[in-house]
């Protein structure tokens, strides 16, 4: 299953992690408009990949990774919250 989020289009089924995601991105972002995350269900849990303004990608990615990084491990303790794992990827468009 892929479910696609516009930026502040939160639904249950991602819950807190999609919630987490969504507010880091935008938050990070200078186009905040242009955030989008795609959920697909995978085996014991949740993977969002994120999609962000070709301009951001910096922002968001951070030097030597260290931005993507923080913004994995807190979605990845939301999910636990949860109750099941959480990955992001950052999608390159």
């Amino acid at each position: 299953m892929t479910d696609l989020y516009e930026a502040g289009d939160i639904n249950q089924d991602g819950g807190t992690p999609l919630a987490v995601l969504t507010y880091l991105a935008r938050a990070l972002s200078n186009d905040p408009d242009s955030v989008v995350i795609q959920a697909e269900d995978r085996r014991g849990g949740l993977r969002l990949n994120l999609h962000v303004a070709p301009d951001d990608m910096g922002r968001v990615i951070g030097r030597r990774g260290r931005t993507a990084q923080a913004i994995r491990t807190l979605v990845n303790v939301a999910g636990a919250k949860d109750g099941f794992q959480a990955t992001v990827d950052i999608v390159d468009d």
